[in-house]
């Protein structure tokens, strides 16, 4: 038998002026880290783990980027409306 898992996706676009940089994708792990699977950050064909700071900082997510943030799990899809929030309030900064 083969499960079949149906992935949740929402699209953001960054809004703060210095973009995704090495403290904005901390948050995002940190974030990412209280779900129960995998969140995933994708900029065009490009993906990244969310929990990873190393990875997000590889998608280079400036201002104006567009970004999808995948849940693979409906039981995460609080965590995955936290980093929606996060992005479009520009981080905090």
């Amino acid at each position: 038998m083969i499960l079949k898992v149906k992935a949740h996706s929402k699209e953001v676009t960054i809004t703060n002026e210095l973009g995704m940089h090495a403290r904005t994708a901390a948050m995002i792990a940190k974030l990412a880290a209280q779900a129960t699977s995998k969140i995933w950050i994708s900029k065009g064909a490009e993906t990244a783990d969310a929990s990873s700071i190393m990875d997000m900082l590889t998608l280079e997510g400036i201002k104006g980027t567009r970004l999808k943030i995948t849940t693979e799990d409906s039981t995460d899809l609080k965590v995955l409306d936290k980093i929606i929030h996060l992005i479009e309030k520009g981080f905090g900064e």
